[in-house]
């Protein structure tokens, strides 16, 4: 029997271990919002009816709301997974966006064929050229990258400031906005929808991730250089330091890929607060999902939902919109909870 136990423990897989993380925090948070006066089945029933009551509500803005949480979080998830510690997908996006309204500003007579495809791609290269430099640094003289990272997400802010103060503000000179972007550039919606073309690259992206970290020799080395690159070093075979590098590289791509679909797809200009703190939030949803590609979706659905429900608890149960970052807050201590306990318990068990 206690063969069985204990096989059962080790088989807990990941996604069930985030479902007991989400039920421990709707657990705390119906105690936390009693205790403030506010019923929890209608704080609850608010934010679930305005994140999933229609299939409007679900698309238009829930799945939009998604999209850029979806990128980042893969962005921190696939680093993670190599051992690379990127706080730096707030940056990157910043980098990404920047990068693509620039390119479609200056090319506004390209065809849309032509133009999407190039936004994408500056986009994507200017998220790994921003995540160059903390990865160049750990490379060459062993700076950690958690403090490089952190602090290239104010480089980042102040840089596109700047430039939406000058090169890229609108022709009149008054908002600290870019012109709005191409017809052109602008990324194809699903009929009566305001869903964009960036949610199923994103899916297809979680899919092709999935695939390779699971599926090939090059994902494998990837998941060995995180759990132990001691052990990949003296083995040999290939050089951890490398692949940490380039899969660092394609962290900020995934990161800057981000900045750019929600500008062409959802405001069409580039904005001083473009993110609100979509960056941060990533680390969350990668955690949620233990750095699984195909979970990060569901994780960046779930947060998704939160920012778009939290708008709803507001208006409908008089419940400030602070709490539902706390419950944000809850997950990821909910999180690391189930795992020490789980740990914890696969330790102790003969």
């Amino acid at each position: 029997m206690s063969q069985v136990l204990t096989t059962s423990r080790r088989g807990l897989v990941p996604l069930a271990q985030g479902v007991l993380a989400v039920g421990i925090t709707l657990g705390v948070a119906a105690l936390l919002l009693t205790l403030g006066g506010h019923p929890p089945v209608r704080a609850f029933q608010a934010l679930f009816e305005g994140a999933f009551g229609t299939w409007s509500r679900f698309t238009s803005s829930t799945l939009v709301r998604t999209t850029p949480l979806l990128l980042t979080g893969l962005a921190v998830a696939l680093a993670f997974r190599a051992g690379v510690w990127n706080i730096g997908a707030e940056g990157q996006l910043y980098a990404g966006a920047a990068a693509g309204v620039a390119v479609a500003v200056l090319f506004p007579q390209l065809p849309g064929l032509v133009l999407v495809p190039l936004t994408l791609t500056t986009s994507a290269l200017a998220g790994a050229a921003w995540a160059w430099i903390p990865a160049h640094l750990k490379r060459r003289s062993g700076v950690g990258e958690v403090i490089t990272t952190l602090l290239m997400n104010f480089v980042a802010l102040f840089a596109v400031q700047y430039l939406l103060q000058g090169p890229l503000q609108e022709p009149r000179g008054v908002f600290n906005q870019s012109d709005q972007i191409p017809s052109a550039a602008q990324l194809p919606t699903l009929p009566g929808s305001r869903l964009h073309l960036g949610f199923f690259l994103a899916l297809a992206l979680a899919a092709a991730l999935w695939y390779y970290l699971s599926r090939t020799p090059g994902g494998f080395r990837i998941r060995v250089t995180g759990a132990s690159p001691g052990a990949a070093r003296v083995s040999g075979r290939f050089d951890p330091t490398g692949t940490a590098y380039r899969t660092f590289l394609v962290s900020g791509a995934l990161a800057g890929l981000a900045g750019w679909i929600q500008v062409g797809g959802v405001t069409y200009r580039m904005y001083e607060d473009l993110s609100p703190g979509w960056g941060y939030t990533a680390i969350a949803v990668a955690l949620l999902a233990r750095l699984h590609p195909g979970a990060v979706v569901a994780t960046a659905v779930l947060f998704g939902a939160l920012e778009v429900g939290g708008g709803a608890m507001q208006r409908e149960a008089a419940v400030p919109e602070v709490w539902v970052r706390g419950m944000e807050a809850l997950v990821i201590l909910s999180v690391l909870a189930v795992d020490r306990v789980l740990r914890t318990a696969r330790d102790v068990a003969p």
